[in-house]
Formats: C-alpha cells, structure tokens, sequence
C-alpha cells in the first residue's frame, strides 16, 4: 500500500472509530450492564452511562486505526480480482487479521471501560491503577482470547457482507456507491453481525467483569457460555442483543460511512499534492 492509502487508512480508520465509540457510549453502557452478572439495576442501571468514558476515548483512535492499516494492508498483499468469487475469502482474512492486531490495544481498554461501567462510583483512572496493582499487565489483557473469539466471527460476517452490499448497490446503480450508502450497508452488516455473534460479547463480558482467580477470570469461552446457559438459559446468551444490535447498526453507519468519508478525501488532498 503507498504511503498516502496507509496515511488515509489510518487517519480515517482513527476518526471513525472516535466518533462511533463516544457517541454511542451510552448504548454500550447499558448493554455492558445488561449482561453483567450482578444484574442491570445492581451494575448502576440508565445512571452515569458515561463511566469509562476516558478509557474508550483513548483508546478509540489507536484501536480503530490499527484495525484498518492492517485490513486494507492484508487486501492489498492478496489483490484478488473484483469479480473473483475469492473475493469474500479475502475480506474475511483481512478483517480477521486486523481484529487480532486491533484487539492488542482494544482488550486494556476495554477491561478498565467495562469495570468503570459497572462500577460508576470509581474513577477511570482508580480502576486502571487496581487492576495493574492486583493482576499486573496480564489482568489488563484478561478476555483478549474471547474478544478476538469474538471480534473474528463479527468482522467474518461484517465486513464481506458490506463489501458485498456496496457491490451490490454500486452494480444497481452502476456507479460506485457515495459515502451514506455505504454507511447504510453498514448499518445493515453490523446489525446482522452483533444478533449472530451476541452469545460472544456475553461470554467476554462475565469474563472481564469476574472476579480474579474465580473459573471465569480464566478466560476459557466455552465455560463462561456453559455458566451462562446453565443459570439463565437462551435469554442469557442474549442479554442485551437489542441496545447491541442497535449500537452496533448505527456504529456501522457511522463508524464504515465516516471511514469511507474521510478516506475518500484524504486520497484525493493526496492525489493533488506535488
């Protein structure tokens, strides 16, 4: 990839990720409270659904933009002909690779984000220090294996599908599709992609939330789904698949249309600089 597509990637992916992340805090939020295991009222209910906001905000910017360095880096290394039924294959290695570059700076983030989202009386910072005082680095990396089994089958559905939606529409129309209507294809894939891979985002949830040194703060994905299933059945695997869903809908509107916005205008400043 040449340096203006690597510079665009990487300042679009940032931005994008900023901007989704802080304007649907509240969302995430509620959903985090919904599948914590002290229950919604006792994790601080629809009050301060703004803890751990300084946590996502640093790490909005980083985490995005490693993940569509890498993405758009893996694309080009594979170069598969648009019309190639390979194509798919292509975006799922692609987004699978940056998931697992992105979830490096992801995963501390969002440990301390999800402690301070359930515990609302207790600073960003407090929640950082504790952990690193009580469980040192790894405490921050808790949940890493279940947030990239998480991460990994979302984009696998996400992003082929819209990348095939813009297809899609641009053949329809025949022309490429603008900026809001690949937003509205990415309403559509995140929406589809966080209802399918809910059970996921429960079990990383119990897993970064558990106490240290309890089973669950192990990090094994398929005992926390067995917990979950064994005590509150199907609508526990599903906690908060509705403020999920919707996140995530308008997050893939937001996060893929600004993307494509600000990577559109980025390459053209570069196409016209000397």
């Amino acid at each position: 990839m040449d340096q203006p597509g690597f510079t665009a990637s990487l300042v679009a992916g940032g931005i994008a990720g900023v901007s989704v992340d802080l304007i649907l805090f509240p969302l995430d939020t509620i959903k985090t409270r919904l599948q914590s295991p002290q229950g919604f009222s006792k994790a601080g209910g629809f009050c301060g659904v703004y803890a751990g906001v300084p946590s996502a905000a640093v790490g909005s910017f980083p985490n995005a933009a490693a993940f569509f360095v890498t993405y758009e880096y893996v694309k080009w290394i594979l170069h598969t002909d648009s019309s190639s039924h390979l194509m798919p294959v292509t975006h799922m290695l692609a987004a699978s690779a940056g998931e697992v570059v992105a979830c490096l700076i992801r995963v501390p983030s969002e440990v301390v984000k999800q402690r301070a989202q359930v515990s609302a009386s207790s600073g960003t910072f407090h929640i950082f220090s504790n952990i690193l005082c009580q469980e040192g680095i790894q405490g921050l990396y808790r949940g890493y294996k279940s947030t990239v089994l998480r991460e990994i089958p979302f984009s696998l559905v996400q992003f082929p599908l819209w990348e095939s939606l813009k297809a899609l529409w641009s053949w329809r129309q025949d022309h490429v599709v603008n900026s809001w209507q690949s937003a509205v294809c990415g309403a559509f894939a995140g929406g589809f992609a966080a209802a399918v891979t809910t059970p996921l985002d429960v079990a990383k949830t119990r897993i970064m939330l558990a106490k240290a040194g309890s089973s669950t703060a192990s990090g094994n994905i398929l005992s926390a789904l067995h917990a979950v299933w064994r005590t509150q059945g199907l609508s526990g695997l599903f906690a908060g698949v509705f403020p999920r869903m919707a996140a995530i809908s308008l997050g893939g509107f937001i996060f893929l249309g600004a993307y494509d916005q600000t990577r559109s205008f980025l390459s053209e400043l570069g196409r016209e600089s000397p």
